[in-house]
């Protein structure tokens, strides 16, 4: 006998599964970038700016310079998901092992040693908000934001157990030019640029 709970899981996949064929569907018709949550698909309708594309560049080469070569700073595709909690994430940076990669279709979030983002100019509450929420439900063990509106940022780490369910117990927050850890590495903040027409020396291109 089918429970009123089965049902209402059977229809929470299904929904799932109409919105991700709908984002694959968009992902070469529309601009931006798609993801989803609990409360629907979230569209950043702005493509990434250059300088966003250069903070994660730089970001990615430091991760990597401190890291065993087993561990890479991925940038790209595939999305993390995980379909029975409804959620689809498509991290700008991912500290991931090599192995942990070798897999068909979406990464598991689990996998994951830890999710860099840098913030969206024309959607910050995405990476502030939303991501702050969604990540430790997906067992990110290590959440790192880089704002480059304001040249600072926060790394959230400690996985606990709410009521409203998973969050994150600790936040250190950072302005550029300090050094943070992420994970067990420490990488500096020096020269990553701002965006432009926001006050900040950090909007130095050079180093």
């Amino acid at each position: 006998m089918t429970s009123a709970s089965d049902n209402t899981r059977q229809g929470a996949s299904h929904l799932y599964r109409a919105m991700r064929d709908l984002v694959q569907s968009s992902d070469d018709t529309l601009p931006g970038k798609f993801e989803i949550t609990k409360e629907g698909i979230v569209h950043d309708m702005m493509s990434p700016s250059g300088r966003h594309e250069l903070t994660t560049l730089r970001l990615r080469k430091r991760l990597e310079k401190v890291m065993p070569e087993e561990i890479v700073a991925h940038t790209g595709e595939p999305d993390v998901e995980d379909e029975s909690e409804g959620v689809m994430r498509r991290p700008d940076l991912m500290v991931i092992a090599e192995e942990d990669m070798d897999i068909e279709g979406s990464f598991d979030p689990r996998s994951l040693v830890a999710a860099v983002e840098v913030v969206s100019r024309s959607n910050p509450g995405n990476d502030w908000v939303g991501k702050v929420r969604d990540y430790p439900l997906l067992g990110i063990p290590v959440y790192a934001v880089f704002d480059p509106r304001t040249g600072t940022g926060a790394v959230f780490t400690d996985i606990h157990s709410t009521p409203e369910g998973p969050r994150y117990a600790v936040r250190k927050d950072f302005v550029y030019g300090e050094e943070v850890a992420i994970g067990e590495w420490t990488i500096s903040t020096t020269y990553l640029p701002r965006y432009q027409g926001d006050d900040a020396e950090g909007d130095q291109l050079s180093g």
